[in-house]
């Protein structure tokens, strides 16, 4: 007889076997309880960012940093006073439209065809309702070389009737008021030569050309002074 005896096992009880089971079963709960609150809330706040107009002018969306908005408009779409424009306050549906003439090539800008090229339809619109919602920045006093180069008399006969008393904008025309001097001058020379031409009825085209050098300088001059304001509400 071999005296190593080999104990016995005590075998679970039916009830303790319940208990196990029934708690592996809430830890398998709680895990996919936690697990799909976790996911829920990522999925809830990846959806906030990534609807967020605010998150695409800041990152660029698709196209990262290089093709943020902010890098050239400015942190409140102020526009940086040189050659990129003030974009708060512009209406949506202008915004709107100039990524996409930008997009397909019908306005034609090197960076600004790759930064609408990297959005598609929707984050266009909500970028437009972000920066048509910013309010803008106020202006800093006015110089005397701008003050004396202020033409009213040639912005009423040449402007006024689509774009608004003071350059506020109407259902026709954007503001053009508060926009950096040397854009509003390259626009007009780009006008001129048709390298810009995504108005619907070629007036801009019409009017630009009728311009001469020093009224192109003059008005982009008295424009550039006006405070912003929001522009009428379409009718």
């Amino acid at each position: 007889m071999n005296d190593d005896l080999v104990p016995m096992r005590r075998q679970p009880s039916l009830h303790e076997n319940r208990l196990a089971s029934c708690g592996g079963l809430l830890l398998a709960l709680f895990a996919l309880a936690l697990t799909t609150a976790c996911t829920d809330r990522m999925t809830s706040s990846d959806d906030r960012w990534s609807r967020g107009g605010e998150l695409i002018a800041m990152s660029g969306g698709e196209g990262g940093a290089r093709y943020a908005c902010v890098t050239c408009h400015g942190a409140r779409g102020e526009g940086n006073g040189f050659d990129a424009p003030r974009l708060a306050g512009l209406p949506t549906g202008y915004l709107q439209k100039q990524m996409e003439d930008y997009a397909t090539g019908l306005r034609a800008h090197e960076v600004m065809r790759d930064v609408a090229r990297f959005l598609d339809s929707h984050e266009r619109v909500r970028v437009a309702n972000y920066y048509a919602a910013l309010p803008p920045l106020a202006l800093t006093p006015a110089t005397e070389e701008v003050i004396a180069a202020t033409t009213p008399g040639l912005y009423a006969s040449a402007c006024q009737q689509c774009h608004g008393v003071d350059g506020v904008g109407t259902v026709n025309g954007p503001p053009l008021n508060a926009q950096p001097a040397l854009y509003l001058a390259q626009q007009l020379q780009d006008w001129q030569v048709s390298k810009r031409r995504n108005d619907g009825n070629h007036v801009m085209l019409k009017v630009a050309q009728q311009l001469k050098p020093e009224e192109v300088t003059q008005l982009s001059l008295y424009l550039s002074r006006i405070p912003p304001r929001p522009a009428p509400a379409a009718r």
